[in-house]
């Protein structure tokens, strides 16, 4: 049961599920602006539609294979003349790329790749939703290699496509839904060194080819393996230029507090990726030298009732300036501290939210904050510890907001180098 907007992305998961012939009952598009008259025939409609598809035999409408229940798919070889135009042509009309020219992935290119991950070149290495692609090494390094990345760059990729494909992740929902959210990446450990990952200056823009092409190429394995088409799968109402790249690393050396990884129990010397399901980003320029002061304003910027922190609990990231890291442990606050105080901090009136949205924290969030009314104060997260602090950028004095998805839970791994 879908709306007419949704009818391609209920097609293409009943596909990927094995039913390919199974009957949708759809509902015209939009809800929110029609009256409850109307919600009440369309509703009337629908029932007899479900009734109708329930009484028909399950068997008679049961096409293809499920998932997992096919062997891992392989590379085809595709002639094509030796020449840009013709080979980017031929990547516009398959939809294969993300609107820029990509690098051909020859049967060299790829073999390249694939002497730099310690797996198998057939290896299942995740299925990936909607449509629940199966991303096999050879899959991976292929859109490794359409994003421009270099080879040594394949580890990388491969952890960060097992990471997202963890269900905290929830990127089913991250790959469908209307809301703008990216998946963005971030690098701890000795390959942010040994890949030349940006973590200073413009850490978040352009300039370093690590940063660009990794980012890109995690999306291009959202879409091509896991078939989330912009338009079609991806119903982004706007989207955001995150979803073009966002990757950075952590800037550990002007970190004063345990880098991402050790606070998520690695060692200092491994190399790890996080994922996260990113709304986007906020400045924050302010030259506080105060640690409550920073930290006040700081909450102020993550109050923002149109949002869906407020609404579920969410897992809201800070990207701070290494400059104002100082200042917080300039004045004896330890990153457990920063955490609590800005949950204290953060927290929202009820009364602000949309009488709507209000409801839905209340559905949402009863059984962890009990009644919920106008007067109540809404906890930006369950917890303080839900609420994420890394050290990245160089000189100045602003530091980033990153709402986050407000169902997605950010995800390590290890990369096997």
């Amino acid at each position: 049961m879908c709306s007419t907007t949704f009818a391609s992305l209920g097609r293409a998961q009943a596909t990927a599920l094995g039913f390919s012939d199974l009957p949708l009952a759809v509902i015209p598009h939009p809800f929110g602006s029609r009256s409850r008259a109307e919600i009440r025939e369309l509703a009337g409609d629908c029932v007899a539609d479900l009734a109708k598809l329930l009484c028909e035999p399950v068997e008679a409408r049961r096409g293809g294979d499920a998932v997992g229940s096919v062997a891992p798919p392989r590379a085809v070889l595709i002639s094509v003349a030796d020449d840009p135009d013709a080979i980017n042509h031929l990547v516009r009309e398959r939809n294969w790329g993300d609107g820029l020219p990509v690098v051909p992935p020859t049967e060299a290119r790829v073999a390249r790749m694939l002497n730099h991950s310690v797996r198998g070149r057939h290896d299942v290495v995740a299925a990936i939703a909607p449509g629940f692609g199966v991303a096999t090494v050879e899959g991976i390094a292929i859109n490794a290699v359409l994003a421009g990345c270099d080879p040594a760059y394949l580890p990388v990729l491969i952890a960060a496509t097992e990471a997202m494909a963890e269900p905290q992740f929830n990127l089913q929902v991250i790959q469908t839904t209307t809301h703008p959210v990216a998946v963005m990446l971030m690098l701890n450990g000795p390959v942010v060194q040994r890949l030349q990952v940006n973590c200073g200056t413009n850490c978040f823009g352009p300039g370093s080819w690590a940063n660009a092409t990794l980012g890109r190429a995690l999306r291009l394995i959202q879409q091509n393996i896991g078939g989330a088409l912009p338009g079609k799968i991806d119903q982004a109402t706007q989207g955001q230029p995150g979803k073009y790249t966002f990757c950075f690393a952590e800037n550990e050396t002007a970190n004063p507090w345990q880098p991402l990884q050790v606070e998520r129990g690695y060692a200092p010397d491994t190399s790890t990726v996080t994922v996260v399901g990113a709304s986007g980003t906020s400045n924050m320029i302010t030259h506080a030298r105060d640690a409550h002061d920073l930290l006040r304003v700081i909450a102020g910027t993550m109050r923002v009732p149109a949002t869906l922190e407020y609404i579920y609990g969410g897992e809201p990231w800070i990207v701070l300036a290494p400059e104002h890291a100082a200042v917080l442990k300039n004045d004896g606050l330890e990153k457990s501290d920063v955490k609590h105080r800005l949950w204290e901090l953060s927290k929202l009136p009820a009364s602000s939210l949309a009488l709507k949205d209000l409801a839905r924290a209340q559905n949402g969030r009863s059984a962890e904050l009990g009644d919920i009314g106008s007067a109540t104060d809404l906890p930006i997260s369950v917890c303080a510890d839900d609420i994420t602090i890394v050290v990245a950028g160089g000189p100045g004095t602003h530091s980033v907001y990153v709402p986050v998805f407000g169902t997605s839970r950010s995800v390590t791994r290890a990369i096997a180098l």
